[in-house]
């Protein structure tokens, strides 16, 4: 799917599409710049094994998917999708319960670098995950966790998604992580 860059007409299109090992350097950067900039906690090991190990996590698993947003020849957006709930503890028990590994899709890094934002590629990214995971036997419900310290995300996934549980009262994540848990109900299978 390409989406087309009105604000700079003579730029480049911007494509989504599903990541290749080509595109894993560059969906690492965005992925680390977001942690590290926006985030402001930087890598966390167990909770972006992920990020490390791209290929093994997402393109080796027919049931994960890593989608780039791409610019030119630069990778400035991702979405992944994965086989697994929220892990208890952080989170709570019955949350993970709700959400379990295998008939869960949970939609992680989900960033776009902020030099291409309002572009609709966040938008269009979970679009994609969202029918993926509605094409991929086994998925029940597609589930996603947000700090909404960061600005526009609160906003943005209540435009698509339902709130399940405002986890900032119970500091789940430490210090200056607001999260909040989010389903976005399953579309019709293609």
């Amino acid at each position: 799917m390409t989406v087309t860059d009105t604000a700079r007409p003579t730029a480049p299109a911007y494509t989504v599409r599903a990541a290749t090992p080509a595109d894993i350097d560059g969906a690492r950067r965005v992925m680390l710049d977001t942690l590290y900039r926006e985030f402001r906690y930087g890598y966390v090991p167990r909770w972006h094994r992920d990020v490390i190990d791209l290929p093994g996590t997402y393109l080796d698993d027919p049931r994960h998917l890593l989608l780039v947003a791409v610019h030119g020849d630069e990778v400035v957006g991702t979405t992944g999708v994965r086989s697994a709930g929220p892990a208890h503890p952080p989170h709570p028990r019955w949350l993970a319960e709700r959400y379990p590994s295998g008939s869960t899709a949970q939609l992680v890094r989900v960033y776009v670098d902020p030099a291409h934002r309002r572009h609709g590629l966040a938008r269009t990214m979970v679009r994609r995950a969202c029918d993926f995971a509605a094409a991929t036997p086994g998925y029940e419900r597609i589930y996603l966790h947000t700090n909404v310290k960061v600005e526009g995300s609160g906003a943005f996934w209540r435009s698509l998604a339902d709130e399940v549980f405002d986890a900032r009262a119970t500091g789940e994540h430490g210090p200056g992580v607001e999260t909040v848990h989010f389903e976005i109900p399953m579309p019709p299978p293609a």
